[in-house]
């Protein structure tokens, strides 16, 4: 047999494509034309492709799936050879299988030999119904989903809190040492996270896995909220805040990376994405705990029980992780990291609801990861983070999307709301309600990036609203100016409310969810380290500069400063950050493959094409696209008869 493939290696040949497309006034070339160019303008050097563009070399990546070069024989008897080598000796009819699924995923068994029918009705099922997963895959979600709560409610039960302990601690003037003071105290856990946190996550992964990181950081968590609640000066609280960063950081760098290993490509968006969803869950929380706890009264001897309730609150949710994250399976990819490839099937037949597609997921697994250890050039990972064009390109584009997680300013509503409510005339308990309605909103609208960010796209959803969310705090900023009270109050509430409505679907859920799918296996704790390093060290930037900010600027000015690094974010986007949905982890090799000034000088070149089409609404003929990534037919059209014949 030598049936193959017919992918389009897209771009790595867009220079070709748009030559011809524009000399022959067709929108691209089929793909046995595209094959034949692309081997006579590529040299391949090992595992890597290279394109000569006159005597300009441009590094691009390997195709997506290395298993469309070998025939359908040779795929089978590698796959057997694989379940002999690894102990899997039982399953090789399985995995013979499951090969030659992974040659040609999207055909859905059809015309493969082997598969039975049943085997393609549950391939046409998967496809059409990707909702369907187990019940186990599931419970990891709501493990993940628990976790971000722990890291919402941390960040925002402070909010209500800093009301009461301000003046208890005697840092709630307006001088410098009082401004500063206070954002230390806020901004504590997001420095650990920066400076220690987020690297420890890579040697306690090693050590304990991902289920053992997200107990020791939850425990972290619990432990030193309910110190926090037990604290009596300014500087305790900073410390017992600061240790709380152990436990943010690595939890953040690991559960994102943990669910975006467990998923299936075609949910993986979604399902990943709900750290940010659940994050913003454990935010609304925060706000009901301190409204919850406003009037609770001082005990004997306990001064400020209303805010040590507040704080010592989010210990309640790291407690339940703690009790539930070893019932869920370990990540398949780890294991498959040290070598256990039997562990590595027995946790992925139980995120997976047949045998046959864990069987087809592990050994696409292990055929990509062979692939991807090419990259590796034998330096220490942080180095190669920098020095391997791949890696480096994974890494602007998260430091980018992570960096505007902070500077887009959601976080200075999230901490600093209730004061900023009650600079506009509302009483304390009304600045409390109005932070919960914040809360709120940022968890309702969170909700439907559940879709779009594997519909829409993750690149589409932040070039859609990080405009929005410009215009909503300069309308913010310029509301405060308003004379009448219940004008003012009303305008500000509504521009803080719009900027949530923009942010939760945006930048909210996008930037742990592609950090987490960006890098590749081998490189990904390191470089999610980076990733969250880059967004808790910008948080602390955030948190401790406010105050002092706001007195500077006013507050006025300090939501026009952040307005303007939302526009200066959309162009970030718009030119340095590649689109990443619906494939898998490995494949994106190949979309990080394209040289930073070819993608930045591509999406450039289509900003008229947007003006005219969306702006003028003219009806004018669609660039070549820069990445075509599908097969060439459509499996919706194949997959009812599959079903219906099974």
């Amino acid at each position: 047999m030598t049936t193959k493939d017919a992918r389009v290696p897209t771009a790595a040949n867009y220079e070709n494509r748009r030559s011809r497309s524009s000399s022959s006034g067709d929108d691209g070339v089929a793909p046995a034309v595209v094959n034949e160019e692309v081997s006579q303008h590529h040299v391949r050097i090992g595992h890597r492709h290279y394109h000569r563009h006159g005597e300009k070399k441009v590094d691009l990546a390997e195709e997506a799936n290395p298993l469309v070069n070998l025939t359908q024989d040779e795929v089978i008897a590698n796959a057997a050879n694989y379940a002999r080598t690894s102990g899997l000796e039982e399953f090789e009819e399985l995995f013979k299988k499951g090969g030659l699924i992974a040659q040609n995923p999207k055909s859905l068994g059809i015309g493969l030999p082997l598969l039975t029918d049943q085997d393609r009705a549950d391939l046409a099922h998967e496809w059409r119904h990707r909702w369907a997963q187990n019940g186990t895959l599931y419970s990891l979600v709501v493990l993940c989903s628990l976790a971000a709560a722990v890291q919402g409610m941390d960040e925002t039960v402070i909010n209500g809190a800093q009301l009461f302990f301000m003046d208890q601690f005697g840092i709630g003037g307006t001088s410098s040492h009082d401004t500063w003071t206070l954002g230390l105290v806020n901004s504590a856990p997001y420095l650990c996270c920066a400076c220690i946190g987020c690297w420890l996550s890579d040697p306690l992964n090693s050590l304990l896995g991902r289920r053992g990181t997200i107990f020791v950081s939850c425990l972290v968590a619990a432990v030193t909220c309910i110190w926090s609640a037990c604290t009596d000066t300014w500087w305790h609280l900073f410390i017992a805040r600061f240790c709380l960063g152990f436990g943010i950081g690595a939890k953040s760098a690991t559960v994102p990376v943990y669910a975006a290993e467990c998923t299936p490509a075609v949910v993986r968006g979604a399902l990943v994405m709900m750290w940010q969803m659940w994050t913003a869950f454990g935010i609304m929380l925060g706000y009901v705990a301190d409204v919850a706890f406003y009037n609770v009264p001082d005990k004997p001897n306990i001064t400020g029980l209303n805010w040590r309730l507040m704080l010592g609150s989010a210990a309640l949710p790291a407690v339940i992780v703690c009790c539930q994250v070893f019932f869920c399976p370990e990540s398949p990819r780890w294991y498959m990291g040290r070598g256990d490839h039997r562990k590595a099937f027995e946790s992925m037949a139980q995120l997976r609801r047949s045998d046959l597609q864990a069987a087809r997921d592990v050994y696409y697994m292990h055929v990509l990861l062979v692939e991807e250890n090419a990259l590796r050039r034998g330096h220490n990972r942080v180095l190669e983070l920098f020095i391997v064009p791949r890696n480096r390109r994974a890494a602007l584009a998260s430091w980018i999307v992570m960096f505007m997680q902070q500077f887009c300013g959601v976080n200075v509503i999230a901490y600093y709301s209730s004061v900023i409510f009650r600079d506009s005339g509302f009483s304390p308990i009304s600045a409390l309600l109005a932070s919960m309605g914040f809360g709120i909103i940022n968890f309702v609208f969170a909700i439907p990036a559940i879709y779009t960010i594997d519909t829409f796209g993750r690149r589409n959803l932040l070039l859609t609203t990080f405009p929005l969310m410009a215009i909503f705090l300069l309308f913010t900023g310029f509301s405060l100016k308003i004379p009448n009270q219940q004008a003012r109050i009303g305008c500000a509430a509504l521009g803080i409310y719009l900027f949530g409505i923009a942010y939760s679907p945006g930048e909210g859920p996008v930037p742990f969810t592609y950090s987490a799918e960006a890098f590749p296996h081998y490189i990904r704790d390191v470089g999610m380290s980076f990733a969250t390093a880059t967004t808790w060290f910008f948080n602390f930037v955030l948190a401790i500069t406010w105050p002092s900010l706001q007195t500077a600027f006013t507050t006025q000015g300090a939501f026009g400063w952040y307005a303007g690094w939302n526009v200066v974010g959309f162009f970030l986007v718009l030119l340095f950050v590649p689109e990443t949905k619906s494939l898998t982890l490995e494949e994106l090799d190949k979309v990080f493959g394209v040289t930073t000034r070819t993608h930045a000088k591509y999406q450039a070149s289509k900003l008229p094409y947007w003006f005219r089409r969306y702006i003028l609404r003219q009806d004018v003929e669609e660039p070549v696209p820069l990445y075509e990534l599908d097969f060439d037919f459509d499996p919706n059209l194949v997959t009812g008869n599959v079903e219906e014949k099974a």
